[in-house]
This record gives C-alpha cells, structure tokens and sequence, in this order.
C-alpha cells in the first residue's frame, strides 16, 4: 500500500475501532458481544500461532539454556572455589598440626635442660652469604635477640645467630663448613669440636686420640664461656663412623646430627642459659633393641630306632 492520505486515514480509523472493540470486550466480561468473534479468530490463527510457538520455542529453550548454562558455571565456580579454600583450610590444620608437634617437642626439650628461649619461625633459607648453610627467622633485636645466642629446635643443636636486626635474624646452621662447636661424649666425657660438612656428617676431632669411640655414641654440647655462642648439654648427633686410630694426637668421628637441617621450621634462640649444665638429661631415650627371633627344635627318637649302643651289643 502507498503511503497517501486516504491509507492514513484509514489506519487511524483502525485503530480507534480497534479501541472500541477492547473496550467493549473488557466491559462485557465473560457475556463479551465479541467473544464470538474471537473464538473463530482462535480457531483460524490458532495453528498458526502454535507452529510459530514450535519454531520460536526452541530459540528461546537455548537462550534460556545458555543462561541457566551461565548459573551453573557460576555456582560451579563457587563450589571449585569453596573446595579449594577448605582444601587450603585442611592443608593449613595439617600444617599447624605439624607445627604444635614440633613446638611441644621443642619446649619439652628446653623443659628438660632449663633453657629459656624465644620462639621463631624460619622465614627463609640461604641468605645473601654466598653458598653457606643460614637461615632467617622472624625474630630480631627488639624481641632480645643478641648475636652469638644458640639456636635449637626439638631435635637438638641448630645453629648460632649470627647477624641481628630489628625484627630478623640470621641463623648460621651447625652443617655450615664454618661452623664448629665443642662437644662432650655421652657418659665417658671425652671432649672434641664438632665441623660442619654440608650434606655430609659432622667431623669431630676428640682431643683424646685413645679414646674408646664407638658406632652409636652421642654427643651433647659442652659449652661456652658464659654461654655464647653455645649453652651446654644440647643434643648434637650419633656417632655414625669412627676413623681408626693411627696413634695421633686426636681421633676422628664422622657425626649424623639429630637435626635435619632442610626442613626447619619451627626454632627457639635460647635467650637464658640454664643455671646448670644439664649434661646428658636432655639426649632422646635410646632406642630399645628389637629381639631376635629364636626357634626352638624338639627332636623325638623313633621307637623303631636302637638305643645307643644296643647296636654294638647285638653285633
């Protein structure tokens, strides 16, 4: 149609009896004049109407497919994060779990030699000394930290604190190559100094060449001049080999420390030193020996078989 004043007209005119009809089909209710009309409008667009709804249908199944599509990557989203966290969460108990061990152990351990000491955290490994074996830990001068203090986990024998500062300190590890330390045998009380080896033993040179040394023995510190670097009686290691004597002034030990020095955590800097030396208290009960099995074997003489010498008189 072109688009003239009579098609105008003519749509205005539609649509004003348009109007009329929905007004008089509102105000009739259920008696409309025009339900009639309507129902016979039903009946003719009704399938059409339905096939537009089969063919729109499924559009508006995708959209509403992606949208739901999007609220569940959502809620999956959330479910991933909130799996994470509680992994973290029980990452962090187990953590923490490993830490109070390692902490009981450690004031169990001070307990017993009347060490008092300030607990840290290693914060990190091998600072900028080039290739020696230290560690930093988060506590420094302001928490009393001093240089030449001895540092100690539950297992025994760390390090010494080398450098201070305000909230840090270096810990320079008793498997350092610079690292010595006097020690006394367990029981006997043969003195010696105890070297760092990096990954390796400690070396230990007593300073009784004769001295009666064997694989098992254990050594504590034996102490300093008012006690720095090194209090007395700190569990040090195990004798693992011992070099034979040659007839030199000292002999040589080869050393596994109590502590394992790649995996520190938790440490304690001994800020008081113990009003006596607590000797050998403070070394970990021995381990018991595991027995050895024995089988005991009855043999019973056959009735058939001679008694002896009954043979030899028969013969």
């Amino acid at each position: 149609m072109r688009d003239t004043k009579e098609s105008r007209l003519l749509l205005v005119l539609l649509i004003a009896i348009a109007f009329a009809l929905i007004t008089v089909d509102i105000r009739g209710g259920e008696d409309s004049p025009v339900d009639g009309a309507r129902q016979a409008a039903a009946t003719v667009f009704g399938p059409i109407e339905n096939g537009v709804s089969a063919a729109v249908d499924p559009i508006g199944n995708a959209v509403s497919a992606i949208r739901d599509s999007g609220d569940r990557h959502d809620r999956l989203a959330a479910l991933e994060k909130e799996n994470a966290a509680l992994k973290a969460k029980l990452g962090s108990d187990d953590r923490n779990a490993s830490r109070l061990k390692q902490l009981d152990k450690m004031l169990k351990l001070s307990a017993e030699g009347q060490y008092g000491i300030k607990g840290a955290e290693v914060i990190a490994i091998g600072a900028a000394q080039g290739f020696s074996w230290t560690i930093t830990i988060d506590v420094g001068a302001n928490d009393g930290i001093e240089r030449d203090m001895t540092v100690l986990n539950g297992d025994g024998l760390v390090g010494r604190v080398t450098t201070v500062g305000p909230d840090t300190a270096t810990v320079l590890l008793a498997n350092d190559p610079d690292f010595t330390v006097g020690t006394r045998m367990e029981t006997s009380d043969e003195l010696g100094f105890a070297s760092g080896q990096g990954d390796r033993p400690l070396r230990v040179e007593l300073l009784n060449g004769k001295a009666e040394v064997k694989k098992g023995d254990r050594l504590v510190t034996f102490g300093s001049q008012s006690d720095k670097p090194f209090v007395p009686g700190v569990p040090v290691g195990v004798v693992s080999r011992v070099d034979p004597s040659g007839g030199d002034l000292t002999r040589t030990l080869y050393v596994t420390p109590y502590v394992g020095f790649t995996k520190l955590d938790v440490v304690g800097v001994v800020v008081q030193a113990p009003k006596k030396d607590p000797r050998d208290t403070v070394l970990p009960d021995k381990p018991k020996p595991t027995p050895t099995p024995t089988v005991t074997v009855t043999v019973t003489p056959s009735a058939q078989a001679p008694a002896d010498g009954q043979y030899e008189e028969e013969q």
